[in-house]
């Protein structure tokens, strides 16, 4: 058993404080830290066994650093924003301690999505005998470990992936964002590339669309492609990949509400002055949406999160389409958060339980599909996420 520092009391924080509380076999004890301490207090009150709850600055390396020291976890598992990344790394670097996190960093004042500066931690990890994985979360996380297991069991040869993720709940209000608004906007406002024959090609984001017929009753929606992290790893850790895209649903109230706030200015990332004072439009906006948090028992239908990869086995054509399904209500029956929130929080505990059973383990930075897939997903399943394999079939190109 194991101490864990968990730092973020956002949605995602909650259900990952919630799973770990779960596994009192491998947690023996939690932190939870936020620089809100009134939002540790209250996701703390709702679990069944205590936990401590901490302040701290996430930007501040020092003040990290200290609560490391004095709490000596055997992880940090990282659920604040992505600009926290690195002082976070730096001060498990400072305190030897592991790292876990869900998505890659992000400059606070550029709109770019990239694992370089995560990578390039990999000789100080390496030379202090730490881990760091990177992107335990659903996508990235998840699909990354989907896309490993079509490499290991389905197909001899990846040569194209699809990354498809729809939700097809309704939370009931005009705009709201099912994670963080301003992390959310700034991810599907921002250009799209896709991976082809060897490059990545840039386009208008959300100008390429399709139709695609989910499984299990869910039925056709339209899907756009955007960028995101999870193809940057996966054609660097399988580079027989030619092509490689990440599709994602919308509305159309979603996305006429999107196109109206960036026509007014209101999606910029850059400080404006109003009334003496700098702003970013974007983190004005972040306060005026709904608290993801406040979605939970609002939010009904499912989520459907999957890879469709293609390639060859025994010299033949193939393809595979590897999925979950995840209902809202079900998640805010567990955990009083709604599926967003639980698909990548879970994953996050699984991959602390991977990383302190010694499953995965290994000095260095690493992302989810350099490792055996299979006791990953074994142990996903039984914490409330399951697989669907779909082996073959009449898939379209997209």
């Amino acid at each position: 058993m194991s101490k864990v520092l968990i730092i973020g009391a956002g949605g995602i924080g909650q259900v990952v404080t919630h799973k770990c509380a779960q596994r009192a076999d491998i947690f023996s004890e939690i932190t939870l830290a936020s620089r809100t301490l009134s939002k540790c207090d209250a996701i703390a009150a709702q679990l069944a066994i205590p936990i401590r709850t901490a302040r701290v600055d996430a930007d501040n390396v020092p003040e990290l650093a200290a609560l490391i020291r004095e709490l000596q976890p055997k992880l940090v598992i990282n659920v604040a924003l992505p600009y926290q990344d690195l002082h976070i790394m730096d001060a498990c670097l400072e305190t030897g301690v592991d790292y876990l996190d869900t998505a890659n960093y992000e400059p606070l004042d550029i709109a770019r999505f990239e694992y370089s500066w995560q990578w390039a931690y990999q000789e100080r990890f390496r030379e202090k005998g730490l881990m760091a994985l990177l992107g335990s979360g659903f996508d990235p996380g998840v699909t990354n470990v989907y896309t490993a297991l079509a490499a290991k069991n389905y197909l001899d040869l990846v040569e194209e992936i699809d990354i498809i993720d729809a939700n097809a709940g309704s939370h009931g209000h005009p705009f709201a964002t099912n994670f963080n608004p301003e992390i959310n906007i700034r991810e599907v406002t921002a250009t799209c590339r896709h991976w082809e024959d060897g490059r990545f090609v840039e386009s208008a984001p959300l100008a390429s669309k399709r139709v695609f017929d989910f499984p299990q009753g869910i039925g056709p929606m339209n899907i756009y492609r955007l960028y995101h992290e999870e193809m940057e790893s996966l054609v660097k850790h399988f580079p027989s990949i030619r092509k490689a895209q990440f599709w994602m649903t919308f509305s159309d109230n979603y996305l006429k509400h999107l196109e109206v706030l960036q026509n007014v200015g209101m999606t910029r990332i850059d400080e404006v002055e109003f009334q003496g004072r700098k702003i970013a439009p974007i983190q004005f906006l972040k306060a005026l949406l709904p608290d993801p948090g406040s979605l939970g028992p609002l939010t009904k239908g499912q989520t459907c999160i999957g890879v469709i990869a293609r390639g060859l086995k025994e010299g033949k054509r193939k393809q595979v389409y590897i999925y979950n399904i995840c209902d809202h209500q079900a998640c805010y029956r567990e955990v009083g958060s709604q599926a967003i929130s639980y698909t990548t929080g879970v994953p996050a505990v699984v991959g602390a339980i991977m990383m302190l059973s010694g499953t995965w383990h290994a000095p260095g930075v690493w992302n989810m599909e350099q490792f055996d897939p299979q006791p990953f997903l074994e142990v996903l399943d039984t914490m409330g996420l399951s697989t669907t394999v779909i082996d073959g079939g009449d898939w379209p190109e997209l």
